[in-house]
């Protein structure tokens, strides 16, 4: 077994070796110059890894970043990085690095909510994580796609621009957007660096990223979008390309739906896809035909509530509620017993209590309805969650429900 004071964290001269032990693990080539220099949303004081002799043979990182909640935002340990070498599975290194990270995250009174993105779906939830938010996985047949005549398109204008007039346009108007929706990162300077980095050697046959911008009459952007085509042509000539949409967000109901009509309407295209998207996302309802739109949705961000407490305080809550919720954390003992809530729409406090419980619930099943996007009655259904106080359930699935589904873009 491995202990967890065996892990220490990578320091930049070890950089290329660590970042190497993550790729083979995953199979890949690092992209472009990845190992020649730490990259700078990197935070190597917050990764972890296991050496053995000169070889690095677990590997693991945290972001820090800030994440959309119901109402609010909240501090986000964003974990990354998370590798362990094939000869060294099986020996309790995984689980010495998220116990650590954890415990450190908690004893330092750090961030009260941790997030990652899981690269198979059956390893996180012994650690308390689970899925919080999904991607649509949607595609259509462009020819199919034709937008209701009764469609606002407003009286802006769409227009393709370069990166830089992208970038100054949008960084404001994305900040304003993520903080309506649940589940989306904010973005400083050094992630929209990373965002917008178009590598040819990643783009798998496909143009470099396309930029558009809705403009109103006045000037104000009240719109943005991002795509790629990829060409292809049918054994008779006919076009078969592909728009990938990566991203696509409107201000306005009109410049939600100019954005659409702009990328439907591009020459030689028959397939659109936006793996990426809401599974809300609002095209279906703008569509002549909604069964033209295809959906595949996918787990997306998995959260983690490191400090029950704080978390749960730190959203809002559409409903009044008032519960006792008993808490099972078999990972972090600190949260493991009862709470007592009380929220509403303008705030909400939490504290342990030793009042008898209203709810059961296991960490990983707080973790999926903490965002609002999944029933507690549901996970009920499920057995996850169990009730003591008859309407307990009732009650607070619909005070941790949220009207905007949460979604989340930004893979890390």
């Amino acid at each position: 077994m491995t202990d967890a004071a065996d892990l220490r964290p990578a320091t930049a001269e070890e950089w290329p070796a660590f970042g190497r032990a993550l790729f083979d693990t995953f199979g890949e080539e690092p992209p472009g110059s990845f190992l020649e220099r730490v990259p700078v949303t990197a935070e190597l004081d917050r990764s972890l890894g296991l050496w053995e002799g000169d070889r690095v043979v677990a590997t693991s990182g945290v972001y820090t970043r800030e994440l959309t909640v119901p109402g609010g935002v909240v501090p986000c340990a964003a974990v990354t990085w998370v590798s362990v070498a094939p000869t060294h599975r099986r020996r309790g290194v995984l689980t010495a690095i998220m116990r650590r990270q954890l415990t450190e995250l908690h004893e330092q009174e750090r961030e009260p909510v941790a997030a990652l993105w899981a690269s198979e779906s059956s390893i996180y939830g012994r650690f308390g994580y689970a899925p919080a938010t999904w991607r649509g996985g949607l595609s259509g047949d462009v020819a199919r796609m034709r937008l209701r005549p009764d469609v606002d398109l407003g009286t802006g204008r769409v227009a393709l621009v370069g990166v830089d007039d992208y970038r100054a346009a949008v960084v404001g108007l994305h900040d304003r957007l993520r903080r309506s929706v649940p589940g989306n990162l904010a973005r400083d300077e050094r992630w929209w660096g990373r965002l917008l980095e178009d590598d040819p050697g990643q783009r798998r046959g496909a143009t470099e990223r396309r930029y558009l911008l809705h403009t109103e009459a006045d000037g104000a952007v009240t719109g943005y979008a991002a795509y790629r085509v990829k060409a292809h042509w049918t054994d008779d000539g006919q076009p078969d390309g592909t728009v990938d949409v990566e991203e696509l967000r409107g201000a306005s109901p009109a410049a939600h739906a100019a954005l659409w009509r702009f990328v439907l309407s591009l020459d030689l295209v028959r397939t659109v896809r936006a793996s990426t998207a809401s599974p809300d996302e609002p095209l279906r309802h703008l569509l002549a035909e909604p069964r033209a739109l295809r959906s595949q949705p996918f787990d997306a961000l998995w959260v983690r509530l490191v400090d029950v407490g704080r978390a749960l305080a730190a959203r809002r809550y559409p409903a009044v509620v008032e519960l006792v919720i008993e808490v099972r954390d078999r990972t972090c003992p600190w949260n493991d017993g009862r709470w007592w809530l009380r929220g509403h729409p303008a705030g909400a406090w939490c504290a342990r209590t030793e009042a008898d419980a209203d709810l059961v619930v296991d960490v990983e099943a707080l973790g999926a309805a903490y965002l609002g996007g999944v029933s507690l009655a549901t996970l009920q259904a499920a057995g996850r969650v169990t009730e003591v106080s008859p309407g307990a359930v009732t009650q607070a699935a619909t005070a941790f429900r949220w009207p905007v589904t949460p979604w989340c873009p930004d893979e890390f």
